[in-house]
């Protein structure tokens, strides 16, 4: 007997988020590496967005790496929900990789842009918007290559497959 879909939907999304946590171990390793490399120093956008989301009104001084990786671990986890969605139901490999790092992207870009955070992306320099788009590309590939592995697509469907 196959189990409900509801079920099933909900297992994926917890499966799906600790591939979460793997694709952000991953671009968290990538970071570090090319801090090293380029000496880029630590932006405290993220947890600037996290205490503003939860009502407080950061400056712009530097703050605490654990508000950092809260918001980066959390985020990670919580898309790394919709990408285990997608594996269950047929929405997999690099195609979806890639539709995964736009996500990525316009989820940091709103949360960032709604709080007053951030700046728009394209005001910024050029270099930091191909590292910014490098490090969630690394995001997205790790963790739908851990999604796609752990879920298979049991709730694939081919209705809908011609034009309405």
């Amino acid at each position: 007997m196959t189990p409900p879909r509801g079920r099933t939907l909900l297992k994926a999304a917890a499966t799906g988020s600790l591939a979460g946590l793997a694709g952000v171990a991953a671009m968290t390793a990538g970071e570090k590496l090319e801090q090293a490399l380029t000496h880029r120093p630590n932006s405290y956008v993220p947890a600037r967005t996290l205490l503003s989301l939860l009502g407080r009104r950061p400056g712009d001084e530097p703050q605490s790496p654990a508000w950092n990786h809260a918001m980066h671990w959390g985020t990670g986890a919580a898309l790394g929900a919709l990408r285990g969605i997608w594996s269950v139901t047929g929405i997999r490999g690099p195609l979806a990789n890639t539709w995964h790092t736009v996500v990525r992207l316009a989820t940091d870009q709103t949360l960032e842009n709604a709080t007053g955070v951030g700046a728009p992306p394209p005001t910024w320099e050029r270099q930091d918007q191909i590292v910014d788009v490098l490090h969630k590309s690394v995001y997205s590939w790790a963790t739908g290559a851990a999604s796609d592995a752990m879920i298979r697509p049991v709730l694939e469907s081919r209705r809908g497959t011609a034009s309405h």
